[in-house]
């Protein structure tokens, strides 16, 4: 998802599967008029992996050379140049950094409005197998009641393989008019299932809470589906209306949320820390940048945060400064491990270009890229479970007949009693 603020896009959020109105977006195209030609369409695109890219080595490939090889061809039309930039492009081995047709390019951009068109899953390619994965299906659109799953694989789509297919094409196959069906081919656990999905008009509301009666007393439960443009702005409502209430504790659940904007991330990490650091971008130079807390947070009680492997990108930003800065104790799986950061930019012929220009580390300095971020108490679900959970009974989700939110109600239960101690003992002193 274009971060329109800061003008950059996670990694982990590639692509989600919806058509999306424009508004303006990315970096600027290079102060110069071009002539809109084939050749200079690749020179740019050139230059821009050139002074930007996160590998200063360009995966050990002669940049230069690769410069010369191409504008050496002759082009006859823009398709040409499209594949000749394809081709480029391959050359540094990142699946994060693509060109996108003008058509390709529309399905990247994010509109104020929230209103999305798909089917509403955030597809990825994985860096090793090349292989197209759901990151994690929107929560309540088509694809999440049909049963789609964080790490499915995507074989194929009506019935076309998706082998040696991008991300790219895989949208333009899939995305579609309101109301038409698509069939996806999904290999789960070494099993084979086809998801007959009809498309539809999508409205993303980021978060979701309520007060919670439990043993550990009466808790704050928000579900944060999505860190989009005015994410910050519920959760901030969420969180003093339930100040309001006077809960003793917070249950934050991040399972299955694919990310979105690094500066909501940002935002909503500020509400629940008051110092610290929150995340660090790494360039090829070093380090690029660095967010910490404002001294702003808007609550200081105990707090857990539900995690699975489908939480990326943002979320893992958000649950590893929480974890790092022992703000929250983190529940549920390891996430999922995406942790590149792109600059998205339109071309002169409405074409658009990501490109990865950095990546993120927790505060203790973790690699997410690498590896996702551990839970402090590990809590597993099966397959089934999730299903019944998620899609079959969704009265169970967030009560304690969830395995992930009553050991959430359990640890919160110890924090606020030793909390609750401590704060007795001091007053008597």
């Amino acid at each position: 998802m274009v971060i329109t603020k800061s003008k950059l896009v996670l990694g982990a959020t590639a692509v989600t599967l919806s058509t999306i109105a424009v508004t303006s977006l990315g970096i600027h195209s290079r102060g110069q008029a071009l002539n809109n030609s084939p050749k200079e369409l690749i020179d740019e695109v050139w230059q821009v992996v050139q002074r930007q890219y996160v590998d200063g080595t360009f995966n050990q490939v002669d940049w230069q050379a690769v410069r010369k090889e191409y504008l050496s061809k002759s082009y006859s039309s823009k398709k040409e140049a499209y594949k000749s930039i394809r081709e480029m492009l391959k050359k540094l081995d990142d699946p994060y950094t693509r060109f996108m047709d003008p058509d390709e390019f529309k399905n990247m951009q994010v509109d104020t409005s929230g209103e999305l068109t798909g089917i509403g899953i955030t597809i990825s390619q994985d860096e090793k197998t090349k292989q197209l994965v759901v990151i994690a299906p929107i929560e309540d659109t088509p694809a999440f009641k049909a049963g789609i799953l964080s790490k499915d694989e995507i074989l194929k789509i009506d019935g076309k393989s998706t082998q040696g297919m991008d991300t790219n094409q895989a949208v333009s196959l899939i995305r579609g008019t309101a109301g038409t069906k698509v069939k996806l081919t999904i290999r789960r656990s070494g099993q084979t299932k086809d998801f007959e999905i009809t498309r539809a008009r999508i409205e993303i509301h980021p978060v979701k809470y309520s007060q919670k009666t439990s043993p550990a007393g009466n808790l704050g439960y928000i579900r944060l589906n999505q860190f989009s443009a005015n994410a910050g702005k519920e959760m901030q409502q969420a969180i003093k209306d339930l100040e309001t209430k006077k809960v003793v504790g917070y249950v934050l659940d991040l399972r299955g949320n694919p990310g979105g904007l690094l500066f909501s991330s940002v935002e909503i990490a500020r509400m629940w820390l008051d110092k610290g650091t929150i995340v660090s971008t790494i360039d090829r130079q070093g380090e690029q940048e660095r967010e910490v807390a404002n001294g702003r947070a808007l609550t200081d009680k105990p707090m857990v945060v539900l995690v699975d492997k489908g939480s990326a990108s943002a979320s893992e930003i958000l649950s590893g400064a929480l974890q790092d800065n022992k703000r929250a104790t983190l529940v549920g799986t390891q996430t999922f491990g995406k942790g590149l950061v792109q600059s998205v930019r339109p071309l002169e012929d409405g074409s658009g270009l990501a490109v990865t220009i950095a990546k993120y580390h927790t505060p203790s300095g973790k690699d997410i890229n690498k590896h996702g971020i551990d839970p402090d108490i590990k809590v597993e679900l099966t397959d089934a479970q999730k299903q019944d959970l998620w899609l079959r009974e969704r009265d169970k989700l967030a009560t304690l007949e969830d395995p992930q939110f009553a050991k959430a109600v359990e640890v919160l239960g110890k924090q606020i009693t030793a909390k609750g101690t401590t704060t007795t003992s001091a007053e008597k002193n």
